[in-house]
């Protein structure tokens, strides 16, 4: 996907971009790629592909939402930054916080914020679970992308999520997963509201949106140890 053709495609999703927004995109793919070949951030290096399958990617997250009327969204398992940073680009009224368990990846999370010049979001070292049982009912959305089977996902993120607000996975393939994740939600006081199930232009590869609705505070005794949900 070249850079007009990423333009197009976004314009699509109903995302305007701006000048000054395709330039920190540009800056973003040249910190990605610096600072892969000093950790494993990506497997995806070339520029076409890391647009298509990381920075569109990303921003199909709002096939599910309208974007107005969003203001706190927490992207739990960050990692090389997708779909947090790309949303904080697209989205400069958002205010974003990136979880990663990984310091290393923090440190780089920190680090291309700074270099973009992006306000409002903020990278935590924290694993999901301990982050869940203190920040209860925080956010508009609460998302993760490609992180963990869809079932320990609701555990750990529900939680975070405002009363009738959303958690909205961001998987491929998801069948099976969400046969084994429907028993939890009404312990979770939640929801599936819709799925919304679609191709990646181009390449035509599928990809799911579960968007979740919190219906009610969630038990205190949720989110367990991750050792405890995996059992």
């Amino acid at each position: 996907m070249k850079e007009q053709e990423f333009v197009e495609e976004v314009e699509k999703l109903g995302i305007h971009l701006t000048q000054n927004q395709l330039q920190k995109f540009e800056e973003f793919y040249q910190i990605l790629i610096q600072e892969n070949e000093k950790m494993n951030l990506t497997r995806i290096t070339q520029k076409e592909e890391v647009y298509l399958k990381h920075f569109y990617d990303s921003l199909t997250l709002v096939k599910v939402l309208n974007p107005s009327q969003i203001k706190t969204v927490c992207d739990v398992g960050s990692g090389a930054g997708f779909p947090g940073i790309v949303l904080k680009i697209a989205f400069p009224d958002w205010q974003i916080t990136l979880l990663d368990a990984r310091e290393k990846r923090v440190n780089y999370l920190k680090n291309t914020i700074q270099q973009l010049n992006l306000q409002g979001i903020t990278a935590i070292h924290t694993r999901a679970e301990d982050y869940a049982k203190k920040e209860r009912e925080k956010f508009d959305i609460v998302t993760a992308r490609a992180v963990a089977n869809l079932k320990v996902l609701e555990e750990l993120c529900i939680p975070m999520v405002k009363i009738h607000g959303y958690f909205i996975a961001m998987k491929s393939n998801v069948e099976e997963e969400l046969k084994e994740s429907k028993s939890m939600l009404k312990e979770l006081k939640s929801k599936i509201v819709e799925i919304k199930e679609f191709y990646l232009p181009m390449e035509n590869s599928k990809r799911s949106l579960i968007k979740i609705e919190k219906q009610e505070i969630t038990p205190i005794k949720y989110p367990r140890s991750i050792e405890k949900i995996k059992k």
